[in-house]
C-alpha cells in the first residue's frame, strides 16, 4: 500500500479553527471498560478490556482481551482494537484491568490473569503491538501463581498499575478485595522492577494511606507524578455504595501517602452509571495537560442520544451494568498540588491540535460514529489488525474535527474490501448530509477479507474544515471492509503564531490589560492557543447585558467602573500576551485584583520559565487593591504567561515598573505637559466616579494617594454610598475608596 506524504509542518493552532469539543465516550461502537492511560511527546494512549462478548443478560463479566486507542488532539483517536488476547495466547486466562507506561520508545502492559490468578507482564515497540512477554527468569507471570512473587495476602492479586519514575526506575502495584490478614484499608502492594524491567527487585511491600476516611480502599490501584509529588489513587469499591476514586499523596514512590480527597465521583450523571457498581481510571499528562480516562454506561443508557448498540448475542438492549463505556476528560490542580475532583462532561477535552489529513490511517480513526462495526484479526507476534465494517444500508458514518486541509485536497483514497457492488463512501463537511466534496466507489473483491485501493477526486477541502465526515453508502449491510484511508494535497495550513491583541507587543516597563491577551494563532502545533478556559461559558456576557467583550473566546470579561476586567478567574486558566521588555534585569510587577478569598494566586512565566508566584487576599470584590512582585526579565520580546493557580479573582491590568521594589507608577502623578514627573507643589486634576460611573465630584491633588485621603476628608462624600472610583484625568490611574457615613 502507497503511503501518502505526511506533512510535518507545526505551528500555533487557532482556537476558533478546530471542532469546539470533543464527544464522550470515545468509541460508540463497542463496550468497553477499565482504562489505563499513559503518554509520550506524541500521543496520549489508552488502553481497555472489553465487554463485548457479554451477552445481553449477562450478570457477570466476560473480559477476554485488551484495546488500544492513541490520540495526538485529544478529540480524534485511532482504534487498534484487539492488540493482546487472552483466548489465543497460551496459559492465560481472562484479562481484566490493566496498566501502561511508556518509556524511551517500548510499552509496558501489566495484565491480571484470570481476574485475579496473578500479574503478567508485556512490552511492545509500538502500542499496536507485537506484544511478548516481558517477564524474566523463565517465568510467565511477575506476581501470583507462576509468578516470581508472591501476591503477598492480597485477596485477589488484581488491577495491577505500571509506573515508571523520571529516572526509568519501575515499579508495579496490585490490589483487590480483603482477606482476613489484608482489611480494606491495607490491601495494595508495589514492588520495583530491576534495571532490565523485567523481574521484581524482592517481595511487595504494602502501600500504606494515612488518614483514611469512611470510604476504604479496594481496587484500580494507580501511580502518576506531577511536579515532584507522588499520587496513589485507587477505587473505594462498590461495597461502600457509590464508589469514587481516591487518592492521597507523598514525597516518596513507596509512600506513605497521605489522603487528599476525590478525583473523580461515580459516573452516574443523568442515570448513566448504576449507583453502587464499580469505578476504574488513569491518568496522565500530555502536552501541558492532564487527563483522567474512566468507565460509564453512556451507551448502554442511550444517553444524550447515543445509538444502543447490541450486545455480541444480538440483543438489542444489554444488562447496564456488564455493558460499559470508556470516556475521557480533563484534569485539575490547585495551587497546593491537590486534585480538583473532575467533572464528567458530554463534551470531553478541548481538541489541542488540528488534524493532518495527508498522512495513512487506520480507519477507525475518527472524534464520533455512527452505524458502524468493527472487527479484531488478532495474531500473536504480530501487530493489531483492527478493520470498520460499516452497516452502510442505515446512516452510517465516521466524523473526524478539525481537519486542515491547507491550500487544497485534491484526492482520497481507501484500502476497501467491498462484498458487493455499488458500495461507495461520501466525504462531505459539516454533517452527514452536508457539501459533498467527492465520492469513492469501491471495487467489488468479491469478499471482506480481500482488498484493493480505491481513489477518487475531492473539491472544495481547503483551510480548517470543522467536521468532515465519511459517509459510508450500500444496498446491504455489512458488505464492506476498511482497512485505511488518507487525502492527498498541497499540504496543511502555514502556521501563523498568536499576536499581540493590538499588534503591537506591551512594553515592559508599562501598563498590561488583562482583557487584551493575545489573539490566537492557526495551523498545526501542539500548543493551542493565547488562553485556556476552563468554563466555555461567558459568564462576563451574564453581567454585560447578555454581550461580552472578545465574547468568542469565552473568557469571563467584565465591564466595571474601572472598564474591563477579566474575572471568575479558576485554577488552570491561563493568559498570554507579547511583551517587548526594554532591557534586562529586575522589575517590580503590580497587579490590580479584587477578591474576598484568602487562598486565590496566580503565578508569571517568559516563554515558559517562572518568574513570579503572586499570592491574592483581600475582603471585597468592590475594591482593587495592589499585589506585587519582584520579578527578572530578559530584554526582547517574549510570550508572558499569566496563570491562575488558586481560585477566584477579578484582575484588572498589570504595571511594571523598572527596578526592584521600585514605586507603583499609578501612585506618582504626571504632569500633563512634558510628561514628568510634578514637583512637590504641582497638583493634577482627580475625579471621582461612584459605581454606576456617575461623576460625583472633580478636585486637585499631587498624587493618588493624596486625592484619596481628601475625598475621604470631603463632607460631599457623605452623600455618596459605598465606594467610589478616583481617576487621574492625565495617566488614567484609578484607585478604590470607601466612606463610611
Amino acid at each position: 500500500m502507497k503511503l501518502l506524504k505526511k506533512v510535518t509542518m507545526f505551528g500555533l493552532l487557532a482556537g476558533f479553527g478546530v471542532s469546539a469539543l470533543a464527544d464522550n465516550p470515545i468509541s460508540t461502537y463497542h463496550y468497553l471498560a477499565d482504562p489505563g492511560a499513559a503518554a509520550d511527546d506524541d500521543y496520549f494512549y489508552i488502553i481497555t478490556d472489553s465487554d463485548d462478548p457479554a451477552p445481553a443478560n449477562s450478570n457477570g463479566y466476560k473480559i477476554y482481551a485488551l484495546y488500544a486507542f492513541r490520540s495526538r488532539d485529544m478529540q480524534n483517536w485511532t482504534d487498534y482494537g484487539i492488540i493482546y488476547d487472552a483466548r489465543k495466547v497460551s496459559g492465560i486466562n481472562d484479562i481484566w484491568a490493566s496498566g501502561i507506561a511508556v518509556h524511551n520508545g517500548t510499552f509496558y502492559i501489566v495484565f491480571p490473569d484470570g481476574g485475579g490468578g496473578g500479574i503478567g507482564y508485556i512490552k511492545a515497540p509500538a502500542i499496536e503491538g507485537p506484544w511478548t512477554n516481558a517477564v524474566g527468569q523463565g517465568k510467565d507471570k511477575l506476581v501470583g501463581g507462576r509468578g516470581i512473587i508472591g501476591c503477598d495476602g492480597v485477596s485477589w492479586c488484581f488491577d495491577p498499575g505500571i509506573f515508571i519514575d523520571d529516572d526509568g526506575t519501575t515499579y508495579v502495584t496490585w490490589g483487590g478485595g480483603e482477606s482476613t490478614s489484608r482489611p480494606n484499608t491495607d490491601n495494595f502492594d508495589i514492588v520495583k522492577l530491576n534495571d532490565a524491567k523485567n523481574a521484581p527487585v524482592g517481595n511487595g511491600s504494602h502501600v500504606k494511606v494515612n488518614n483514611l476516611p469512611t470510604r476504604k480502599m479496594l481496587e484500580a490501584s494507580y501511580i502518576h507524578k506531577h511536579k515532584g509529588t507522588y499520587y496513589f489513587s485507587y477505587s473505594t469499591g462498590w461495597q461502600q455504595g457509590a464508589p469514587t476514586i481516591d487518592y492521597g499523596t507523598s514525597n516518596n514512590v513507596m509512600g506513605p501517602y497521605t489522603w487528599k480527597g476525590t478525583i473523580l465521583g461515580d459516573p452516574s450523571m443523568n442515570g448513566r452509571s448504576i449507583n453502587g457498581n464499580n469505578n476504574h481510571h488513569g491518568i496522565a499528562e500530555f502536552k501541558g495537560h492532564s487527563y483522567v480516562v474512566y468507565h460509564d454506561r453512556r451507551i448502554a443508557k442511550g444517553h444524550n442520544g447515543l445509538e444502543i448498540i447490541p450486545a455480541d448475542d444480538g440483543q438489542p438492549k444489554p444488562n447496564e451494568g456488564y455493558h460499559r463505556s470508556v470516556s475521557v476528560d480533563e484534569m485539575f490542580y490547585n495551587a497546593d498540588g491537590t486534585i480538583q475532583t473532575v467533572k464528567v462532561t458530554d463534551e470531553g477535552p478541548a481538541q489541542i491540535e488540528n488534524f493532518d489529513p495527508y498522512d495513512w490511517y487506520p480507519a477507525l480513526t475518527s472524534s464520533k460514529q455512527k452505524g458502524v462495526r468493527s472487527r479484531s484479526n488478532f495474531v500473536q507476534g504480530k501487530a493489531a489488525d483492527h478493520v470498520l465494517l460499516p452497516l452502510s444500508s442505515k446512516e452510517s458514518w465516521l466524523r473526524v474535527s478539525g481537519v486542515d486541509f491547507g491550500t487544497a485536497a485534491t484526492g482520497f483514497t481507501v484500502e476497501a474490501a467491498s462484498a458487493a457492488d455499488n458500495n461507495k463512501i461520501e466525504i462531505r463537511t459539516g454533517s452527514a448530509t452536508g457539501t459533498l466534496a467527492g465520492t469513492c466507489t469501491l471495487k467489488n473483491t468479491g469478499n471482506k477479507n480481500t482488498y484493493a485501493e480505491n481513489k477518487c477526486e475531492v473539491e472544495g477541502l481547503k483551510g480548517i474544515v470543522k467536521q468532515l465526515f465519511l459517509v459510508f453508502k450500500g444496498d446491504r449491510d455489512s458488505t464492506m471492509a476498511i482497512k485505511a484511508w488518507g487525502f492527498e494535497g498541497s499540504g496543511t495550513t502555514p502556521p501563523e503564531p498568536q499576536k499581540p491583541f493590538s499588534g503591537k507587543a506591551w512594553d515592559i516597563p508599562g501598563k498590561i490589560e488583562m482583557e487584551n491577551f493575545d489573539i490566537p494563532g492557526s495551523g498545526r502545533g501542539s500548543e493551542i492557543k493565547s488562553y485556556s478556559e476552563n468554563d466555555s461559558e461567558d459568564h462576563g456576557a451574564e453581567s454585560n447585558g447578555g454581550k461580552s467583550y472578545r465574547e468568542d473566546t469565552g473568557v469571563d470579561i467584565y465591564k466595571k467602573a474601572t472598564g474591563y476586567v477579566v474575572g471568575y478567574n479558576q485554577s488552570g486558566e491561563w493568559l498570554e500576551y507579547t511583551v517587548n521588555v526594554k532591557d534586562d534585569g529586575d522589575y517590580t510587577m503590580f497587579a490590580s485584583v479584587a477578591t474576598d478569598n484568602s487562598t486565590a494566586s496566580f503565578t508569571l512565566s517568559i516563554d515558559g520559565k517562572s518568574v513570579a508566584e503572586v499570592p491574592v487576599a483581600g475582603d471585597s470584590w468592590d475594591d482593587f487593591i495592589k499585589v506585587k512582585a519582584n520579578v527578572t526579565l530578559p530584554a526582547g520580546e517574549h510570550i508572558l504567561r499569566f496563570a491562575v493557580t488558586g481560585d477566584w479573582f477579578d484582575i484588572d491590568y498589570m504595571t511594571f515598573a523598572k527596578g526592584k521594589d521600585a514605586k507603583d507608577p499609578d501612585d506618582e502623578t504626571i504632569g500633563i505637559k512634558g510628561f514628568r514627573v510634578l514637583g512637590a507643589d504641582a497638583v493634577a486634576n482627580f475625579d471621582v466616579f461612584d459605581l454606576t460611573g456617575k461623576k460625583v465630584s472633580s478636585f486637585t491633588a499631587r498624587n493618588i494617594h493624596e486625592a484619596k485621603k481628601l475625598w475621604r476628608e470631603n463632607p460631599q462624600s457623605r452623600n455618596v454610598q459605598g465606594v467610589c472610583i478616583i481617576r487621574n484625568r492625565h495617566n488614567g490611574a484609578v484607585a478604590r475608596v470607601r466612606t463610611t457615613r
